[in-house]
């Protein structure tokens, strides 16, 4: 099953959306809120944080745990997470209403330090300079129709990367771009699909960084756009990277765990989950896949 799913309600949907008792959560989430834009630094922190916690597991584990995440993590505003100590993570280690995975509790603290050193706005910015033209887009019909990865995701996380951002590599930066709207994955007959297009074109934030990124390189480079090679992300205005030595090596700063799935999992105390299918969609366990 590739396509939508129409159920008793005479509503077509994507297929992980569909109606069941173990579903119900994934029907409501895909119907309101999956693919609507998302803006502002701590939104999109949070949706950066949850897709993270959700590398190696169904999605649905986070669903279902995001009111704890909100309470451990302060509702995710950036300036108190950032602000979190060793005590604080301790304190999450031991939290049952959460993922309690250190890699990934102490990359979320490291990401929000690396966001409160961002002007407002800035990661908000950052994110959405990434989004890919809308008009040259193909409408997927079925779920293969989709990629894990597209250049942009590719692109955002090795600038998340640079930055000093964990956690989000290429496969998690594009499920987050489904997520916030970035771009719209609903399939061609989701009575969805609708409703996000037409969230995304009255949203002028989004719509000035999808027709060209204009917006994104003007945050790149911290003055009036230039001319752009291919999907380079923006840097914090006004600020260069610092050139090697000669026979000095560039400088890592950061990490991307999600290369790495098979350590994230081995510290993570919830057994993994097979997803749906190879696409970036929300994962759910191999007993809520819909029968082929």
């Amino acid at each position: 099953m590739s396509g939508v799913v129409t159920e008793p309600d005479g509503i077509p949907r994507c297929p992980w959306g569909m109606e069941s008792a173990q579903m119900a959560d994934y029907r409501a989430y895909h119907d309101t809120e999956w693919g609507l834009p998302v803006h502002g630094d701590d939104a999109l922190f949070e949706r950066m944080s949850l897709e993270a916690f959700q590398s190696g597991l169904s999605w649905i584990t986070i669903l279902r745990r995001r009111p704890g995440f909100r309470a451990a993590f302060a509702g995710f505003r950036i300036a108190e997470v950032a602000r979190f100590t060793d005590a604080d993570a301790e304190r999450l280690l031991a939290d049952p209403g959460i993922i309690r995975n250190r890699a990934k509790i102490a990359a979320t603290i490291n990401n929000a330090r690396i966001a409160a050193e961002l002007a407002a706005g800035e990661l908000d910015a950052l994110i959405w300079s990434y989004a890919p033209d809308r008009a040259g887009r193909p409408v997927p019909r079925t779920v293969s129709d989709l990629q894990p990865v597209t250049p942009e995701s590719t692109a955002l996380a090795k600038d998340l990367k640079k930055r000093g951002f964990r956690f989000v590599g290429p496969t998690t930066a594009y499920a987050m771009m489904q997520a916030c709207g970035l771009v719209n994955d609903h399939l061609a007959d989701c009575h969805v699909r609708r409703a996000v297009e037409a969230a995304a074109a009255a949203d002028p934030a989004g719509t000035a960084r999808a027709a060209g990124r204009t917006a994104g390189r003007r945050v790149r480079r911290g003055r009036s756009a230039g001319s752009r090679v291919g999907c380079t992300g923006p840097s914090a205005p006004g600020r260069r990277p610092r050139p090697p030595t000669p026979g000095q090596r560039p400088r890592k700063t950061g990490f991307s765990f999600f290369t790495n799935a098979s350590t994230a999992i081995a510290w993570s105390s919830d057994a993994p989950a097979r997803p749906c299918s190879s696409s970036s969609l929300p994962r759910v366990s191999a007993s809520e896949c819909p029968a082929p």
